[in-house]
């Protein structure tokens, strides 16, 4: 599947990736090291360990996850911050608890997303995360979706389905755009699907 271009091509952004699990980072660094505009400048399983390559390795983004030994996710971001305050940090994360997410974001994350996400969407995200884009956090689906989403949603995907409701509710491309972190062409495309 093709990566999008970065619309804001220039420097590369130095990513150090944070999970206890060796089989994540591999699918990360797989998903992020064929991108031009991503390096992948170390790894860390421990949250000493994290805080130790981050001194060493001066990377511009931090992807972690908040379940790592040695350290809680939330308190990991607020040192990070704390001590270098110009490194972003993007939580990747299976947790979708909604006061998790805004603990994270509150914390100083640029943003988090979930493990769910398509590689697309989180290279999206690294690349607005490095040029100072916050994330205000997953938006909850609504109780009850409008009978017309109900009654497509068999033939749509997740996302298709996520786009339609916004629309549905009146939000504009840019507007979706920034909620869901992925380009506007993207968005295009899945109406043009829908």
């Amino acid at each position: 599947m093709p990566i999008e271009p970065d619309p804001w091509a220039g420097q590369r952004i130095r990513v150090l990736i944070a999970d206890d699990h060796p089989l994540i980072i591999a699918g990360i660094r797989r998903t992020l090291e064929h991108l031009g505009d991503i390096e992948v400048v170390g790894e860390a399983r421990s949250g000493p360990e994290l805080m130790q390559l981050i001194e060493r390795r001066a990377p511009d983004l931090v992807v972690m996850d908040l379940t790592m030994p040695g350290v809680a996710g939330v308190e990991a971001i607020v040192r990070i911050h704390r001590r270098w305050p110009e490194v972003k940090t993007v939580v990747l994360s299976a947790c979708d608890d909604r006061a998790t997410i805004d603990a994270a974001l509150r914390a100083g994350a640029s943003a988090y997303v979930l493990k769910s996400a398509r590689a697309v969407d989180i290279a999206t995200v690294l690349r607005q995360a490095s040029h100072g884009v916050r994330f205000r956090g997953p938006t909850l689906a609504p109780p009850a979706a409008p009978a017309p989403v109900a009654a497509l949603a068999p033939a749509l995907t997740d996302r298709e389905r996520s786009i339609l409701s916004a629309v549905a509710s009146g939000m504009t491309t840019a507007a979706i755009s920034r909620e869901l972190w992925i380009s506007e062409h993207t968005i295009k495309f899945h109406l043009t699907n829908i």
